[in-house]
């Protein structure tokens, strides 16, 4: 049986990232593709006019009409990667291309920093270390001790990432309270969470951790009174977007309140501008996105695409497809 023509269409530096030599060996058996990516100029319209899979990831070209028009066979789109947003137009629906995405995978890690942060968090486990380190003497004393027995932990949207992160937090003495206004108050009590509002989760919870997608809806989302509305001693932790939060704001409160932390892996501008203050607040960790697949990491989303390639193969539905009713919910 002939095997369906593929191409990779992603950025060289990412590619053996995503696709390692298994990963690419596995792609072999299913497609008939050349071993690396292919370079979009006019020398390769031969080849775009019979491809019918691609495998792509992050860098990849935005599939608008006029690339579509040069590629008259294709049938799926496997994205190694998390968001496509940047990526996939109108153009694809009318064809009735079948797209899909590894957020899935993608989610995991993203789910395991976030856990080991909000453990980290419940302990204190920040605020001790600055105070030692400032003030060179071995201490424990701290107005709030850390302690994560008993403890409130607030989830905001209860999407891929935040259903790991609470299935995670299930394995520790914590309650979980979650806001999300597409969940109903029965499906979170399935999950085994406390729905509650945006106001109260903050002043409830020692910990808060953001999992919203950055949707035109969700913009500013928290903003400066949030902040004031924190425990003291409590901790914020972002590992989405930096512009769901409304960042000068919540600066501001961090500076009339050092008892609070926030924990950052995402700002509103990736790297902020020199001379903010995200730098300097003692009560800000900061850390450059790495929340997200790194190193080996990246692999797990390779094989991801590789299972849904190989579903489709077998005239099976996506694990994971993005279409035209899932698109703008999605981050």
């Amino acid at each position: 049986m002939k095997r369906p023509e593929g191409i990779y269409l992603i950025k060289d530096k990412f590619f053996p990232l995503i696709y390692g030599p298994e990963e690419q060996a596995l792609i072999r058996t299913l497609v008939d593709i050349a071993p690396g990516p292919l370079q979009l100029t006019e020398a390769s319209d031969a080849r775009l006019s019979s491809v019918e899979i691609i495998f792509s990831g992050w860098g990849a070209p935005v599939f608008d009409q006029a690339l579509l028009d040069r590629m008259p066979s294709l049938k799926a789109i496997f994205y190694g990667a998390g968001t496509v947003k940047k990526i996939i137009t109108d153009c694809i629906w009318e064809r009735s291309i079948i797209v899909t995405s590894a957020y899935y995978a993608n989610a995991i890690p993203v789910a395991e920093f976030t856990f080991a942060q909000i453990i980290l968090a419940l302990k204190s486990t920040w605020q001790y270390a600055l105070k030692l380190k400032a003030e060179q003497r071995w201490s424990q004393d701290l107005a709030i001790p850390g302690c994560f027995h008993g403890s409130k932990v607030g989830i905001i949207a209860l999407g891929t990432i935040g259903r790991l992160v609470c299935e995670r937090l299930r394995s520790i003495e914590v309650e979980i309270l979650a806001y999300d206004p597409y969940a109903s108050k029965a499906q979170m009590e399935e999950m085994g969470v406390r729905k509650v509002s945006l106001e109260e989760l903050f002043a409830e919870c020692e910990v808060i951790s953001l999992h919203a997608p950055k949707l035109d809806s969700t913009l500013n989302m928290i903003q400066d009174f949030h902040f004031r509305l924190m425990a003291p001693g409590a901790t914020f932790i972002n590992t989405a977007r930096g512009a769901i939060v409304d960042e000068v704001g919540m600066l501001n409160v961090l500076k009339e309140r050092p008892d609070i932390m926030a924990i950052l892996d995402v700002t509103t501008l990736e790297p902020p501008e020199p001379g903010s203050a995200i730098f300097t607040l003692p009560n800000v960790i900061l850390t450059p996105h790495i929340a997200g697949s790194m190193g080996r990491e990246c692999r797990r989303m390779g094989r991801l695409a590789i299972t849904e390639c190989q579903r489709f193969l077998q005239g099976e539905p996506p694990l994971y497809p993005v279409n035209l009713e899932n698109f703008h919910l999605m981050a």
